[in-house]
């Protein structure tokens, strides 16, 4: 009797056991985690859009879809970005659309200087460009999600910049192929540096001018170290959110809804935000001591000219989906 029960304790543990080893695989389920790296500093306003979008696809997936944000390059690099969205080494990750045009000149078009002069400009060229960033990113085992642009391009200098000459021989700080270039153009030398280590660059004088949005000039406190800031207002950069195919399809039905609805409300939330940080940026940096002006006429031109320069040797490269691209926008 003694060694019956003994018997059928051990059965009913071992059923226990085999039933929570049975029922592991539901557990595990139940909570997919994610990782989402990018390379903008963590007070990034693009940065804070991204956090809420985790915490927007959490709740409204119930929790059965957990993004972590890894911002600051602190997992990945800004070149290694894609890639590891691409390989599944991370299931999404935001890039900076540009800095791969070197991959595919399609991915700089959003950089051709003073192709837009607008938000709403800004806009809709991403419609236009759409269809083929889609089909790029589907042949490399990846999803769009969603594009937040980064404010308009400003001019950022130790000195004074009047005119193009000026920049002839500077160090000019560059974060993709199309701001090399421009340097280039300048007479000036391209320093490639990203975000991250701006500000250590100008501390250390490794950089002497540069363009960039107002909110990367906030960030990196740019008015401890330059003096001028131009709003030039040369081109609308997009940070591009992907997502790895496969890790999208792994996902039920119920989620995967959820979680593209989250990404059309960040979308829309970006694009917002972005416009009405633009003036904000401009005018704190003008209350942190830097002279704030636009661009004289003579650097205007001179910039604009480069801008028509490049966008002509963009349409030699990028070939007729280039200028299926230009010619969508000019219809729109």
């Amino acid at each position: 009797m003694h060694l019956g029960r003994c018997a059928m304790g051990l059965i009913r543990n071992t059923a226990a056991a085999l039933l929570g080893i049975a029922m592991m695989p539901a557990l595990a389920q139940a909570e997919t985690k994610w990782d989402l790296p990018n390379s903008l500093s963590p007070n990034n306003f693009l940065t804070g859009v991204t956090e809420e979008f985790a915490a927007d696809v959490k709740e409204s997936t119930g929790g059965k879809l957990v993004i972590t944000v890894h911002p600051g390059g602190s997992l990945f690099r800004q070149n290694q970005i894609k890639r590891a969205v691409q390989t599944g080494q991370v299931q999404m990750g935001d890039i900076l659309l540009s800095s791969y045009s070197n991959e595919d000149p399609i991915f700089g078009v959003d950089s051709l200087p003073f192709l837009t002069s607008s938000y709403k400009d800004a806009w809709k060229l991403y419609q236009a460009s759409k269809p083929a960033l889609q089909k790029r990113m589907a042949e490399a085992g990846a999803m769009v999600v969603y594009a937040g642009p980064l404010p308009p391009q400003a001019l950022y200098a130790k000195d004074p910049i009047t005119k193009a000459a000026d920049a002839k021989g500077l160090k000019w700080r560059a974060y993709s192929p199309l701001t090399s270039r421009l340097a280039e153009l300048l007479g000036a030398q391209p320093v490639t540096i990203m975000s991250s280590e701006l500000s250590q660059a100008m501390a250390t004088g490794a950089v002497h001018a540069f363009i960039t949005s107002s909110g990367t000039g906030y960030d990196t406190k740019v008015f401890e170290h330059f003096k001028y800031v131009y709003d030039t207002e040369a081109w609308v950069p997009k940070n591009l959110m992907l997502m790895n195919k496969a890790a999208f399809d792994a996902l039920d039905k119920p989620t995967q809804d959820a979680l593209l609805a989250a990404a059309d409300r960040a979308e829309k939330k970006a694009w917002k935000i972005s416009e009405e940080k633009h003036a904000w940026y401009i005018k704190e940096l003008a209350a942190n001591g830097m002279t704030v002006a636009p661009p004289s006429p003579q650097l205007k031109g001179e910039l604009v000219a480069i801008g028509k320069q490049m966008t002509e040797e963009w349409l030699k490269t990028a070939g007729p989906d280039g200028k299926a691209i230009l010619d969508a926008y000019a219809k729109q």
